[in-house]
């Protein structure tokens, strides 16, 4: 029989290199864990040979590998910074055993990438800062950005693959809430005293969800808010609770401060019918579809005003914007047609 049929009947064999930061899938909070997790899940579902390195407490169908026990940033005993240079080494040095490496770290594994002796992509979170982009200018990797607006000039890119999202973990609420919420790290990047403002302003109550990533921010700016009434802090929310609060809520609040890549509380909210309020930065132009599933806006003031007709807005439009666009599942074919182009540039039976 030919070597290149002996070769496709066994099924492509993909390293996931996760963060360590978290567990994979988080427990509360670790966007980068949640989207490895949800491909990673989707991949094995198709059929692929996925090894996921990540915490060794990570729950996953994949064949799990790692050497780092837990989440450094749930373990005070843990440097993160050593145990994530561990991590990428370890899997690297095992990186002969695949036909593709796929990176969901920042920029360390590409310090290393002339180590990696499998066809390597970075799907690129977001950039912490310029002085990292040398790192991804020199690397041997093909990049995945995750909106378009996350897009450095100096990289090439073989795709735009927006996150997915698991629907079945965001039920639908049609009837929404009174209410206003604030989810994502307490950090002024997020805009969380803006979202005070923009609620009391609106004469409405606030529920704010988060870590607390910024202490003096914190200390300063939210902390003097929060009465149990008309701000509440409900701290870091898991999965368990995430979809009640987004959905009984009129709309969420995004006054971001930066231009974010992507945003997956926006999408959930959306998911769950709740319209979002958010400033017209990085990616929201390419997740929220204004007027249809929220507002973008530039000021606190045009905020106000948008979140006093936000309950005018069709909940179910919201939902249905989310299945057709921010599915789990539309999410990994992209990935998988990103994988066979770069397998067919290799010797590869891809």
């Amino acid at each position: 029989m030919p070597l290149q049929r002996l070769l496709h009947q066994r099924p492509m064999k993909v390293a996931v290199l996760g963060p360590v930061a978290w567990r994979t899938p988080p427990r509360h909070y670790g966007p980068w864990e949640l989207v490895t997790s949800l491909l990673t899940e989707g991949l094995v579902a198709r059929g692929l040979d996925v090894t996921l390195f990540a915490t060794l407490d990570s729950h996953t169908g994949a064949t799990l590998d790692g050497i780092c026990p837990n989440g450094y940033a749930e373990d005070p005993g843990l440097d993160g910074r050593v145990w994530e240079a561990m991590h990428i080494a370890y899997a690297l040095e095992r990186s002969g055993e695949f036909d593709l490496v796929h990176s969901h770290l920042d920029w360390l594994p590409l310090a290393f990438s002339a180590h990696c002796r499998a066809p390597l992509l970075t799907t690129v979170h977001g950039f912490s800062g310029k002085g990292i982009l040398p790192a991804y200018a020199r690397a041997r990797s093909s990049y995945v950005s995750i909106s378009d607006a996350d897009r450095a000039p100096e990289l090439d890119y073989v795709a735009t693959i927006h996150h997915g999202i698991d629907l079945t973990e965001l039920p639908y609420a049609p009837e929404g809430g009174t209410g206003l919420v604030a989810f994502g790290r307490i950090h002024p990047d997020k805009g969380t005293a803006e979202a005070i403002d923009i609620a009391r302003r609106a004469n409405l109550p606030l529920t704010i969800c988060g870590i607390v990533q910024d202490e003096s921010y914190f200390i300063e700016r939210v902390r003097p808010h929060i009465d149990g009434d008309r701000v509440r802090y409900l701290g870091s929310v898991g999965p368990a609770d995430r979809a009640e609060i987004l959905g009984n809520s009129l709309a969420l609040l995004h006054p971001i401060s930066f231009d974010e890549p992507f945003g997956l509380s926006v999408v959930e909210a959306m998911a769950c019918g709740t319209p979002v309020v958010a400033f017209r930065r990085g990616s929201m132009p390419e997740v929220v579809d204004d007027g249809v599933t929220g507002f973008l806006v530039h000021t606190v003031e045009e905020a106000v005003r948008a979140v006093g007709v936000a309950g005018a807005l069709d909940r179910a439009a919201c939902r249905k914007h989310v299945e057709e666009r921010f599915g789990v599942d539309r999410m990994v074919d992209e990935y998988l047609r990103v994988y066979r182009d770069i397998a067919s540039t290799e010797l590869s039976p891809w």
